[in-house]
């Protein structure tokens, strides 16, 4: 190939990986041009070459086909470029159909899918799945007319079931969820708040007879305050629980004593004949339905080949092959095209596109690092604190105490609800002898930490097992920058950091907003607080050691590859560490991130909700200076540790083995068509995803999120909120104004909370992105 041939090549391959916009510009500069390859013994006459110029032309002409697969299904529509393009009907060999709209291969636009069982759904498609607003009919008379996202109900709509019954409200991930009012056969009626798909909130059940409940639900009974109202005007307000110990309340007769001997716990058995109907299951989705392979004429020509950095090129060799260009001459007008091409380049350039010589590298999987921590032994200098530590929390967890009601009265939020207890060594009534020095033991708020602890599902006995077993705990290697210490179970699933008399404080001012917060929302990304405890040594000192126990966000079945802690300010924002010093454990930062992340469409609406929830949360508690802790777990790598890109999506003539490896289209598919498997992956963790490689400027060292590359990399990652306990004290006001004079101020960590949580939402939402 020549140079000329060979700069072209290279021109075109840039343009097409910009934008469509630049493939129809450089198409523009190509024109129709198709020259047939020439070999040594090719004696094709003119003839010959413009019936051959003309049948690969027929090939990109937009017309109507008909035709029977190589595995029985059948197609009849619109065509275009050797794909269903327009209008047209699929036949599968099971007896699944659809017919509608069809873009480059996939189902997209307005269509209607058929199952052999006679189930129906008429609405929009995206890339194959159920997207838009459409209605689904069950071959048993289950009805849904509403919004869909990824063959998922999602937004609001109405169902009908096959028993009579009716919902009539949000959905969320197939689930109900939000305001919704769900009506029964018999005429007895919801209406408030669901949480996937039960009764749960604040709402209002009205029976037939003219009965009613208005109060609080949790997981479809009542729970909470509320009030129950007879059609003859008594009523009876009260607490309710499924427990008899936590129920209370008073009976007010509207004139008559006709409901004095009635129970509260009627309501209960009532309620237990008013079942949700969970309806019928899509039989098998549409985006799980792959269309017959067959082959392409233009593909058979040449192999595939690797583009200019390296990545195999994936769309564009089709594109290519309208044109040859490995003859020995360009042809009449070559050299305007060369003009074009240089303007269409420097086009390029100006927009901030890499030059081809600064190609990325292929990526290598980092190298694992040891296990986190120092064993404390015997002999430790913390030896003795970590004893106490465990005693303490031995105490407070395992000592009788009444079941704690997730609805807390305001003394139970007081600082000075605290209780001290003294460990002698050779023990009291309440605390056992140990071979540790004499200590105090103070508890803050526990009644708080044990309600959390509940509404967190963590097990008592598992977690007094996790910190207090025959295992040591594990020292952190070196303290954060606060200056505090951190301590890990011997089963990763805790976190233990000493604190500050400060941030004590600022728990403890925040923790009747934070336990609300997250009772309210439970996939909030906040870090999670266990118990806030302090120890008091013995002797002249009387050291006070204050720790919060956290949960570890990762303490994961997948290994993490990659940590980032991200702010979305600039200023130091890099690892100080040498390339050569980096491994699986390093804490990487703003300016080290080198991805962004695409979320499934579901998942990531719901991401963004959330982070605007946190984040609203943390600006009225005056908090900044937190951020985002992410983990990545990259899932193919090469025997050699070499990181593998994920293929696009297997074309049509393309084989699963020609295109790489694609395995979360198959394991989404899997995961929508039972919602009930959503509680493995929560928001934050487990959650499969995308990677997009991307690389900065050059010239701009500070560039927070650099420019996308097009090369993916399917990844498992975990994140969430952590540092929240850092208020817009007097010292940081200082620490901004000084940096202020000698930097930006907009780079800086130390800002105002409110200017704080708009730019870590800004950066955050660029560097998450829907997976479209």
């Amino acid at each position: 190939m020549s140079k000329d041939q060979s700069y072209v090549l290279k021109a075109w391959e840039v343009t097409v990986r910009k934008t469509q916009q630049a493939k129809k510009r450089a198409n523009s500069v190509f024109g129709t041009v198709s020259v047939a390859p020439q070999t040594d013994n090719d004696t094709t006459t003119d003839e010959n070459d413009d019936e051959t110029t003309t049948n690969r032309s027929s090939i990109e002409e937009f017309y109507h086909a008909e035709r029977v697969l190589p595995n029985g299904d059948y197609y009849t529509g619109q065509w275009y470029d050797n794909f269903p393009h327009g209008h047209g009907k699929y036949l599968w060999t099971d007896g699944c159909m659809y017919i509608g709209e069809w873009y480059n291969g996939k189902t997209m636009g307005s269509g209607k899918f058929g199952w052999p069982s006679g189930a129906t759904y008429e609405g929009e498609f995206k890339s194959g799945y159920m997207d838009g607003i459409g209605t689904y009919t069950g071959p048993s008379g289950d009805a849904y007319k509403g919004q869909w996202v990824m063959n998922l109900k999602h937004g609001h709509g109405v169902k009908s079931f096959a028993n009579g019954d009716a919902y009539d409200g949000e959905w969320r991930r197939g689930l109900q969820e939000g305001q919704g009012k769900y009506q029964w056969s018999d005429g007895s009626y919801y209406v408030g708040e669901w949480k996937n798909g039960t009764i749960c909130g604040k709402g209002s059940f009205v029976w037939t007879n003219g009965n009613r409940y208005d109060g609080v639900w949790d997981e479809g009974f009542p729970r909470g305050n509320g009030t129950y109202k007879w059609d003859d005007g008594s009523f009876y307000v009260g607490h309710w629980s499924k427990d008899p110990e936590e129920m209370n309340g008073t009976y007010y007769p509207s004139g008559n004593e006709g409901n004095l001997d009635w129970d509260p716990k009627d309501l209960f058995n009532n309620l237990s004949e008013y079942s949700i109907c969970s309806g019928e299951r899509v039989p098998t989705l549409p985006s799980q339905k792959k269309l017959s392979v067959w082959n392409s004429s233009k593909r058979i020509e040449k192999p595939r080949r690797m583009s200019v950095d390296g990545r195999v090129s994936v769309g564009v060799d089709r594109a290519f092959e309208k044109m040859n260009m490995w003859g020995n001459e360009i042809g009449e007008g070559g050299t305007d095209m060369r003009k074009e091409l240089d303007a269409e380049l420097m086009r390029l350039d100006a927009e901030g596109i890499q030059s081809l010589k600064s190609s990325p590298v292929p990526m290598k999987l980092p190298k694992a690092g040891r296990k986190q921590g120092e064993t404390i032994s015997k002999g430790h200098r913390n030896y003795d604190l970590m004893l106490n530590l465990q005693l303490g929390i031995r105490h407070s967890v395992g000592r009788q105490a009444p079941a704690a009601s997730l609805d807390l009265k305001p003394s139970a939020f007081d600082p000075k609800d605290k209780i001290w207890r003294r460990f002698p060594r050779e023990g009291t009534k309440y605390t056992p002898p140990h071979q540790s020095t004499e200590f105090k033991w103070k508890d803050y708020c526990p009644l708080v930490f044990r309600s959390l602890r509940k509404l967190f599902k963590v097990d008592p006995a598992d977690y007094m097992l996790s910190i207090c077993g025959n295992d040591a705990l594990r020292e952190l290697s070196s303290p954060g920058k606060s200056g505090s210490f951190f301590y890990l179970t011997n089963d990763d699933r805790y976190m233990i950091k000493t604190m500050k008399k400060s941030e004590t404080k600022v728990l403890l001012r925040m923790l009747a907003a934070y336990y609300n917060h997250v009772r309210a929302f439970e996939n909030s990304l906040v870090i999670r607080f266990f118990g806030l405890h302090c120890v008091k040594l013995n002797g002249p000192t009387q050291k006070k050691v204050r720790f919060v126990i956290m949960g570890n966000l990762f303490c994961s079945k997948y290994s993490v590859h990659r940590r980032f802690d991200l702010k979305g300010s600039s200023l130091g924002r890099t690892t100080d560490k040498p390339e050569s010093e980096i491994d699986s454990n390093t804490i990487l930062k703003d300016l080290d991130l080198n991805f962004i992340f695409r979320l499934q469409k579901v998942w990531y609406q719901e991401f963004i909700r959330q982070i605007d929830k946190d984040c609203e949360f943390l600006e009225q508690e005056r908090i900044m200076d937190y951020s985002l802790l992410v983990g990545i777990h990259f899932r193919e790598a090469s025997v050699a540790g070499e990181l593998i890109p994920s293929g696009a999506r297997t074309p049509i003539g393309e084989s699963e083995e020609e295109s790489g490896p694609r395995l979360s289209r198959a394991e989404v598919d899997q995961l929508l068509s039972d919602p009930s498997r959503w509680a493995s992956i929560r928001l934050g963790t487990n959650m499969p995803a995308r990677a997009e490689r991307t690389m900065r400027k050059n010239d701009c060292e500070l560039q927070l999120v650099g420019e996308p590359t097009g090369e993916f990399y399917e990844v498992v990652m975990i994140f969430g909120i952590i540092d929240i306990l850092q208020d817009y004290d007097i010292s940081k006001k200082l620490e901004h104004a000084y940096k202020s004079i000698q930097y930006d101020p907009s780079s800086i960590s130390a800002v105002d909370p409110r200017q704080y949580s708009r730019r870590f939402r800004d950066f955050i939402f660029k560097v998450f992105t829907d997976d479209n």
